[in-house]
């Protein structure tokens, strides 16, 4: 959450999404939307003032008085239009994307794709929010519970999948029937934007999605506001903790994605071929800026010796801009990131690692301003060196070596996060074993990015969340709901009285 930049260009500005209007901001602090492989300034984004988030909040609280009774189907029908949305405009978001944040177009597509599983899961909310029924539990007696909406709800999401994670946070909760205040990341708002003016084209009324920007004091005026009811968070650990302390210290129900560290364990028996091909997209994809990147690879036994030709298979993925045919990597977000990327890669050298691939300083021409780190790979990783204890967040691999099986899932299990964690091998056992033994929430067998799809829910754990409840599938209709339990009967004119009853029996 730094501190904004005050800006004089003449960029188009991004708008506040306030009770169904696209407002411009009064604040007087700005920061520039920039293209990360040219350095271009494509917009300005405003730092919301306190009165605009008031305003923002007060919209929701009041539309929730009447989306909350909306029927269901009613608002199943919204997002089965928003998602026929969705797939009409797929290259113009994925253009949007690119530009601002820097992925591949497939890439950018793959973003919005997985977002619109969640949105496609929001339109059979009729079949997700159903209570429970007891009949006749005592004499005469019916139980069963609601789930009912719990008011306005906020979400702040991360600059890595500026279409995928809004996509994941407001479209099940006002189809559960809450109302919503999104704050993207200040660093790529455009293609979320965008997607919220097609979520409006499909009907959500006035009020019910409200859009805010900025940093710091936007973070906290959400988590602190008495009208918010619960808070989502995709992002880095350090913030997430302060999220989730913050919201839940002000009474809030709170779900927080973090950071992470993945894992894979590599045994001799793999596909080779397949494996490293997995291995160098999992690593290297979106320029290594995914929570559930492949950041560690445990190479065990006879594995080892895979490393020159996981270098070589490395070496073939071309380093580019997003928009240009063919690139599997792109640049990373902004110039802070690739400081910080370059410093943790001298800190490998220094640190002892030994430097099996060295992506700095890679040459890209016609984007010479661009923030680009080739793939980089470091081998005799250990824990206490930086480019292991930290999430890089960039196109960095680490390789470990282990003796056996047992030696590499109490490696894994030893390091904080929870986040994925894979295993490539042909043999049942040893997969059964692993998914077994490892204390990680999300599990690859021969996958090596296992992100469950919308039936499922995201299960990240230990260090990688603070929370019960994750952010889609069937976990997050509870989240965004209160479940209310009705104990009833009802008498006719034969029933027979009797008497005062003072005992908590229901007979």
């Amino acid at each position: 959450m730094n501190a904004p930049t005050p800006v004089a260009a003449l960029a188009p500005t991004v708008k506040l999404l306030i009770g169904g209007k696209f407002v411009e901001s009064k604040t007087k602090e700005w920061r520039d939307v920039v293209n990360p492989a040219t350095q271009e300034v494509l917009a300005r984004v405003p730092f919301a003032t306190q009165d605009e988030i008031e305003a923002a909040i007060a919209s929701g609280k009041e539309a929730f008085k009447t989306w909350k009774k909306t029927a269901i189907g009613t608002r199943a029908r919204i997002f089965l239009k928003y998602q026929q949305l969705i797939r009409e405009n797929m290259a113009e978001l994925a253009a949007l994307l690119t530009a601002e944040q820097g992925k591949t177009l497939p890439d950018a597509e793959g973003d919005v794709f997985r977002g619109l599983e969640v949105v496609e899961h929001a339109a059979s909310i009729g079949n997700l929010q159903l209570g429970e029924l007891a009949n006749n539990v005592a004499g005469g007696v019916d139980t069963y519970t609601l789930l009912q909406p719990l008011g306005v709800c906020a979400g702040i999401t991360p600059f890595n999948f500026p279409a995928m994670i809004p996509l994941w946070m407001f479209p099940m909760a006002i189809a559960t029937g809450n109302t919503f205040v999104l704050k993207p990341s200040e660093q790529d708002p455009m293609v979320t934007m965008r997607l919220v003016e097609l979520a409006l084209e499909a009907g959500i009324p006035p009020g019910v999605l409200n859009v805010v920007h900025g940093g710091e004091m936007a973070v906290n005026a959400l988590c602190d506001h008495p009208d918010i009811k619960a808070v989502s968070f995709v992002g880095s650990t350090k913030v997430g903790t302060h999220v989730y302390n913050r919201a839940t210290l002000a009474g809030k129900r709170a779900q927080c994605m973090m950071g992470a560290k993945n894992h894979a364990i590599i045994l001799p028996d793999a596909n080779k071929d397949q494996t490293l091909n997995a291995l160098a997209g999992a690593a290297f994809g979106a320029a290594g800026q995914r929570c559930m990147a492949l950041s560690v690879v445990v190479l065990v036994g006879e594995a080892q010796k895979w490393i020159p030709e996981l270098v070589e298979k490395t070496k073939t993925l071309k380093v580019n801009a997003g928009t240009e045919a063919g690139t599997d990597v792109g640049p990373l977000i902004s110039c802070a990131a690739l400081s910080r990327v370059e410093g943790l890669i001298e800190r490998g050298i220094a640190e002892g690692a030994k430097l099996e691939l060295d992506g700095r300083k890679p040459t890209v021409a016609g984007f010479e301003k661009g923030n680009f780190v080739g793939p980089t790979i470091f081998s005799g990783v250990k824990p206490g060196m930086a480019i292991y204890d930290q999430e890089v967040f960039g196109p960095v691999l680490a390789i470990v070596a282990a003796d056996d099986l047992d030696q590499a899932i109490e490696f894994i299990n030893a390091n904080p996060n929870g986040n994925g964690t894979a295993i490539f091998t042909q043999s049942g056992a040893a997969a059964r074993k692993f998914q077994e033994d490892i204390d990680v929430g999300q599990v690859g067998i021969n996958l090596p990015i296992p992100v469950p799809v919308p039936l499922f829910s995201f299960t990240g754990s230990r260090a990688s969340k603070l929370g019960d409840l994750g952010p889609y599938g069937k976990q997050v209709v509870m989240f965004y709901t209160q479940t209310k339990t009705v104990t009833a009967r009802w008498f006719d004119d034969s029933t027979t009285s009797h008497g005062v009853n003072t005992t908590i029996s229901l007979k």
